[in-house]
């Protein structure tokens, strides 16, 4: 399956980069980076897991790209709370993260079910 063609890649890769984007002059450099690389592993394990031969190897990393979308959400609550992402837009990230979640369970029960 070429992980291209997946909404749940294009909508993480969406984020990803929007996430880049609105942090890319915060000077908190620690919690800056720390946003950005999760999620730009979001995407990055789906196209890697989707690149794999074996449906285990594939989980593997949809299972990981879920991990990393709960790291996100965490983080999100947090640049809210100490006034680094203003509400509307955070609860738009939370959202977000929360429907790849699922589209990500999703892939995983397809997998489990080959």
């Amino acid at each position: 399956m070429n992980f291209e063609r997946l909404q749940v890649w294009k909508r993480s890769a969406r984020l990803s980069a929007e996430l880049y984007k609105t942090f890319s002059s915060l000077r908190d450099f620690g919690f800056r980076d720390q946003v950005t690389r999760s999620g730009l592993s979001i995407p990055s394990n789906i196209a890697e897991g989707m690149s794999r031969y074996t449906s285990k190897d594939k989980r593997h990393f949809l299972v990981v790209a879920r991990g990393s979308c709960a790291e996100l959400r965490t983080q999100v609550y947090i640049g809210m709370e100490i006034g680094y992402i203003e509400h509307q837009q955070g609860q738009r990230w939370l959202q977000e993260t929360r429907e790849i979640s699922s589209m990500l369970n999703g892939l995983i029960v397809t997998l489990d079910n080959e």
